[in-house]
């Protein structure tokens, strides 16, 4: 009797005329792969897909289903970096840590080896928190060893900065300073009233424009010849009226910015004593940028299946050419259609 518009098969008993329906049985081929790949790395849409297959919009979602509910962890993939040979012609570089952040249905970690181009290991968690990056790092070790690098760059958050304080041995951690620059200009607004918050904002402006140790010992002065200049500004309070806070300082934005640019400054720094550290960490925040373009070329997605796009996005970025596609479908294979 045919074909369901859900690709089942259709009978009918002759006898009792009782009709009844069978799932059409679908062979996934190497071929599929391939047009999943094509899909994820926005190579191909649907529509393109669709034209050079010849099949429904509902059979080639059938054929793709199968992957979206399978994840693909790092250590599937790990054999096709051979992170370890390739780091014995260059023992030297860098980790950057970052965050892909899926608004509040928690974060996608991403460790990337930044002197490389490589991602060496992504996980999901519901926030970026200290057992979460912990977790990570138990995980990360034994797939950088022996070649531990030389020099860490991340945003600083604080479940960051412990975890690479107890896992790495004392390491230079650089501070992103773009992160540095874009919550000084939160704290410093454009058209402020104020003249001495004008003139903050001009010298934060230039901390990313530091590229030697006179530049940086000069940058310093003029933060320290603010600071002594308008000192007494910074100790205003407000007296509260009627409200359980005694009193306030009266500048706080101004307070947090001269902190932020004086409190430990050899991690703002430190890339001026390795030339191979970066001064930010846009390596990592220009994928998540491309993470989020591709995310919103397929609106309507939920949050797993958000999480197993990125996952598979990043399983495919260490897919160099065919072959290396063919090993990872032969190995994977057996764990996404075992059921």
């Amino acid at each position: 009797m045919g074909f369901t518009s859900t690709g089942k098969r259709r009978f009918l008993c002759l006898s009792c005329k009782y009709s009844f329906g069978k799932s059409k049985k679908i062979q996934w081929l190497f071929s599929d792969f391939i047009q999943f790949r094509n899909f994820i790395v926005n190579k191909l849409n649907k529509e393109a897909i669709l034209e050079e297959v010849f099949l429904s919009r509902t059979t080639l979602w059938r054929k793709f289903k199968p992957f979206f509910k399978y994840a693909s962890v790092p250590e599937e993939s790990l054999f096709l970096l051979k992170e370890a040979d390739s780091m014995k012609d260059d023992l030297d570089w860098v980790l950057g840590i970052d965050g892909k952040w899926l608004h509040r249905q928690g974060a996608v970690m991403i460790y990337r080896n930044i002197t490389k181009s490589t991602n060496l290991y992504w996980s999901w968690h519901q926030s970026e928190s200290y057992d979460s990056i912990r977790e990570d790092f138990a995980r990360l070790l034994p797939i950088i060893r022996p070649y531990m690098p030389v020099g860490v760059v991340s945003d600083w958050k604080g479940a960051i900065v412990a975890s690479v304080n107890e896992f790495l041995p004392p390491i230079l951690h650089q501070r992103c300073l773009a992160h540095v620059q874009r919550q000084l200009l939160t704290f410093l607004p454009l058209r402020s009233p104020l003249v001495m918050t004008r003139q903050l904002r001009e010298i934060a402006k230039n901390i990313t424009d530091i590229y030697s140790q006179e530049e940086k010992i000069m940058w310093m002065q003029f933060v320290q010849n603010w600071i002594c200049t308008y000192q007494l500004f910074l100790q205003e309070k407000t007296k509260g009226i009627r409200t359980k806070k005694k009193w306030w300082y009266t500048h706080g934005n101004l307070r947090r910015a001269v902190k932020l640019l004086t409190f430990d400054e050899a991690h703002l720094f430190a890339y001026l004593e390795n030339p191979l550290l970066p001064r930010t960490n846009n390596s990592l925040e220009g994928g998540n940028s491309q993470m989020k373009t591709k995310l919103s070329n397929h609106r309507g997605m939920k949050t797993p299946q958000q999480i197993i796009y990125i996952f598979w996005l990043l399983t495919f970025r260490r897919v160099k050419n065919k072959k290396n596609l063919k090993r990872l479908w032969d190995r994977l294979k057996p764990k996404i259609f075992r059921y």
